[in-house]
């Protein structure tokens, strides 16, 4: 079980963008990231280049949400609305759930 899932509310911890609360749009498994809504905003800037039908794409300044890593971000508790440290726990029928550690209410 993943400790931030698609949909949570997180808090940066670390970097630029420290303090700011978020929206998990996309969790990146394998590269240990998580994409957030949002937050970590950067611009790529793109060449003008030719399309199909001999148009033209105009050249474009794109903003995008960059992936941020998983030890930058903690998990919010949506009862008692703090950044928490995520435990787990099996429940009586067999299901692992995630808890906050600090109001010992689960999350989601």
């Amino acid at each position: 079980m993943q400790r931030v899932k698609q949909g949570d509310t997180v808090e940066v911890v670390a970097g630029k963008d420290k303090g700011l609360r978020g929206e998990v749009v996309r969790v990146l498994i394998k590269k240990d990231r998580v994409i957030i809504n949002g937050v970590n905003i950067m611009k790529r800037h793109r060449k003008a280049r030719p399309a199909p039908g001999g148009q033209q794409i105009p050249a474009q300044i794109i903003e995008f949400e960059a992936p941020l890593h998983l030890s930058n971000v903690m998990v919010v508790c949506g009862s008692c609305d703090k950044r928490t440290r995520v435990g787990y726990r099996i429940a009586d029928d067999g299901v692992k759930t995630r808890f906050c550690k600090l109001c010992d209410g689960d999350i989601r």
